[in-house]
């Protein structure tokens, strides 16, 4: 199963989408704290510099802080989310 990424409007977004629904309901994550009881948030938030991470039905946007660079980033959040949910 692969992931998919998509560019957003804003530059420090990124959409990454699933090959099925994985998600029940829409989910947001504005904070580390808010991720506590969340497993996939949660790593992704370790990685630093996330500050934001929304789910919905099938995908996962990640917001970035502006001063860091989408790679190696983005590779290590599909590595996550492929342990985690696919």
């Amino acid at each position: 199963m692969s992931i998919t990424r998509q560019q957003t409007p804003n530059p420090n977004a990124l959409k990454f989408v699933l090959p099925e629904k994985m998600f029940a309901q829409s989910i947001n994550f504005p904070s580390v704290e808010s991720a506590a009881s969340n497993e996939l948030a949660n790593k992704l938030f370790a990685l630093g510099n996330v500050y934001n991470v929304f789910m919905a039905q099938d995908f996962v946007t990640v917001n970035k802080f502006p001063n860091a660079e989408w790679e190696p980033l983005a590779s290590q959040i599909e590595l996550i989310i492929q342990e985690e949910i696919i």
